[in-house]
């Protein structure tokens, strides 16, 4: 693992910047933090190799937009994405465009810390993507076809009323399946359940 532990923080919201810096610096993470996607665009090219932790919700630019841009210009650095709402749509978008995890606010202090000791890993083993996605579909092998049904309908960014509309079952059926497919997944959060099913390439139909 590299020596230096570089996480860049952008957030237009100096309360969450602070706290976040806060969290990290005292595990021992080195911190830069930026008020805006532009700002941190600026100098992304010359920025030490790192995490980045980028809001979803800020005025100038939108953290799609920014992890966008970083795709189109090479800048190959691990992002987990903040979101103030938890919106499904986006925490798709974000990790289907690289996104290491999504975390909602307010971010409980272990969730931050392994989200981006998880985004370390992928920096310091590049390999080991290739064992995740190994692992994840035989962890998607556990699931019974009505399970894998319902988590492509979250791989595809839908709400349990269209994922019960699409398969002709209720709502509550759709709650069931995916309260089983997570137990079996061994997922506590939605965002490990949409990694999983996007390393066992799931997500990816039109």
């Amino acid at each position: 693992m590299a020596e230096k532990r570089v996480v860049h923080i952008v957030d237009d919201e100096e309360t969450i910047r602070k706290a976040v810096a806060f969290t990290l610096r005292t595990a021992g993470f080195i911190i830069e933090t930026y008020a805006s996607g532009p700002e941190f665009l600026k100098i992304a090219g010359e920025a030490e190799i790192g995490c980045v932790i980028l809001d979803m919700h800020m005025p100038d630019m939108d953290g799609l937009e920014v992890q966008a841009v970083l795709t189109q210009r090479n800048i190959d650095m691990p992002i987990v994405v903040l979101t103030g709402n938890g919106d499904v749509a986006l925490a798709v978008q974000a990790m289907k465009a690289g996104a290491v995890d999504f975390l909602a606010k307010p971010i409980e202090r272990a969730i931050l810390l392994t989200a981006v000791d998880r985004a370390f890993a992928r920096i310091d083993r590049a390999e080991s993507r290739a064992l995740e996605e190994a692992e994840a579909r035989m962890q998607i092998d556990l699931l019974t076809p009505r399970e894998r049904d319902v988590l492509e309908g979250l791989a595809q960014g839908h709400p349990n009323k269209t994922i019960a509309y699409d398969l002709g079952i209720s709502s509550r059926t759709v709650e069931v399946h995916r309260a089983s497919l997570m137990a079996k997944l061994g997922a506590h959060t939605l965002s490990e359940t949409l990694r999983i099913a996007f390393s066992a390439g799931m997500g990816k139909r039109s």
